[in-house]
């Protein structure tokens, strides 16, 4: 789809192309560069509107996912908070191989925090210690992010609009407690290839990863969306996210949760 006059777009057009460019594994430029009055609230609304074709043909809300939950971030954004997005069951990535780059765009892996939740949570006005007490557990993950944007370039209102560059994720092998987690010193090494090339604590989250939950639910809450119990919730990057390519092996060790190992083919 070309267009040269943003009144060529809406909502539902915008999300249609974002699917489709997904689908299609191709990418385009930022709506943006031929909509510039794109404002936040239309973003997620074009978000929305993706969700319900997502859901139209036959997948089911699992969760949200929150983005830009650095300071560095933000400020390369130009924006104080972070972004919300939809999680679906067709974002989990399958354990039973290696993944696959042909399955994406331009992926990109980075590493997670994730919890489940034990009961609904309501925003706004709950505080970070109001939403401790929702987590049912608590467990490593990783996210692939995938934009459906060229060269990964977009303003803060189109990668709220392409659901903050959702792609997969896949949640790690030990579930806890928050009593049995300090989740703002639980430490990730990133390996790529056998070789350590970075390393955070959860405190790269917003300085503790109960901020970020907290946030997305005043956001949604802000919204009229609750939070459901049993949705996950990845709360946000640890570290910069790796490019990956065919025959990449990454591994993610963290202190107390486990190890995710993530190999890549074409």
């Amino acid at each position: 789809m070309t267009t040269t006059n943003q009144t060529t777009w809406t909502a539902e057009s915008v999300a249609a192309e974002l699917i489709r460019c997904e689908t299609e594994r191709t990418d385009r430029e930022p709506f943006t560069d031929d909509w510039p009055d794109l404002d936040v609230d239309t973003a997620y609304a074009i978000q929305d509107a993706t969700l319900d074709q997502r859901l139209a043909r036959g997948e089911q809300l699992v969760g949200v996912k929150l983005g830009l939950t650095s300071k560095a971030k933000q400020q390369t954004m130009s924006v104080d908070s972070p972004i919300v997005a939809w999680l679906t069951d067709a974002m989990v990535l399958p354990t039973d191989g290696p993944a696959r780059v042909s399955d994406f765009i331009h992926p990109r892996v980075e590493p997670e925090l994730v919890v489940t939740l034990a009961h609904d949570l309501k925003g706004p006005g709950i505080t970070p210690a109001q939403a401790l007490d929702a987590v049912a557990s608590v467990l490593a993950g990783v996210e692939v992010i995938d934009s459906r944007y060229r060269n990964f370039r977009f303003t803060h209102q189109d990668v709220v609009a392409d659901n903050a560059s959702s792609g997969a994720y896949l949640s790690g092998p030990i579930a806890k407690t928050v009593p049995e987690v300090d989740l703002s010193l639980e430490a990730v090494l990133v390996e790529a290839d056998g070789k350590v090339i970075n390393s955070a604590t959860g405190a790269a989250i917003m300085g503790h990863p109960a901020e970020a939950l907290a946030a997305a639910a005043n956001m949604l809450g802000a919204r009229g969306i609750t939070l459901k119990a049993g949705w996950v919730i990845l709360l946000g990057a640890m570290t910069d996210a790796v490019p990956v390519q065919p025959g990449t092996t990454l591994a993610f060790h963290y202190t107390t949760l486990g190890s995710i190992y993530l190999s890549w083919e074409d």
